[in-house]
């Protein structure tokens, strides 16, 4: 009798696990970001810009609510600076996920964004880690998505430098998972090719937008068809760690 409570209570348990809300906050900059109906109807119709975390929800399951605070344009230092920062972490109760991902603007001249590698970007790195952490949440520390920038060999060009290794150190640090997401998108658009690999950026043909008469090449921010393929490397390098979150992957 007590085996068979035993068991009963253990597959009680199982289950409640299987059906827990999981809460996942994520912060960062454009390529993250949520993009809005108002903001997309500024340029047109179906205009495509998206961030990869706007893609995400489809690959979790319904137990799995995203509140994507990325915000366009915004550092290391600014998302804080600006107060953004302080009201996501007021809302972070224990056992949610913080996905963190800093580094395109970082680099960026102004001193509202700017900071150096190895001394305020990696310090603010480390904080909202630490942040999290006394939260006894998880975060989880995502390397920048790379630039379409091929070299004459079909390699992608390293345009983040030290803030990507710097990521990978605060990682190591503060015993942070780590999804080198600038790694995998690298490796996906080297195989697509230089041609292929316009298809998930913005490179949009003169005249298909009255907003951009003479079209656009942009190789930072992502279309739909790109921000689907990066959200899909993303998850599926979360569900090889450890996480309890990879049960709640599709």
């Amino acid at each position: 009798m007590k085996k068979f409570g035993l068991i009963l209570g253990l597959i009680c348990l199982f289950s409640f696990k299987q059906t827990e809300e999981i809460h996942i906050y994520s912060i960062g900059d454009s390529t993250m970001a949520d993009y809005r109906a108002s903001y997309l109807d500024k340029f047109g119709k179906g205009y495509p810009i998206r961030g990869w975390m706007q893609l995400t929800p489809s690959l979790f399951t319904e137990h799995v609510h995203i509140h994507n605070e990325a915000m366009s344009g915004r550092s290391s230092k600014s998302f804080r600076d600006e107060g953004f920062w302080s009201k996501v972490i007021q809302q972070v109760k224990a056992g949610d996920y913080v996905f963190i991902q800093f580094g395109h603007n970082d680099a960026k001249p102004d001193t509202a964004r700017h900071t150096e590698p190895y001394t305020t970007f990696k310090q603010n790195i480390e904080r909202y880690v630490r942040e999290v952490q006394a939260k006894k949440a998880y975060p989880i520390l995502f390397t920048s998505i790379p630039h379409r920038k091929f070299d004459q060999e079909g390699h992608i060009v390293d345009t983040h430098g030290a803030y990507l290794t710097v990521v990978g150190e605060v990682a190591k640090l503060t015993h942070t998972p780590l999804i080198d997401l600038y790694a995998l998108v690298a490796a996906f658009l080297e195989k697509t090719g230089p041609e292929q690999s316009k298809k998930l950026f913005l490179h949009i043909p003169p005249g298909k937008f009255a907003s951009l008469p003479k079209g656009k090449k942009d190789d930072t921010h992502l279309s739909e068809f790109g921000a689907k393929c990066v959200a899909g490397l993303a998850v599926s390098a979360l569900k090889e760690t450890n996480l309890p979150l990879r049960a709640y992957i599709k």
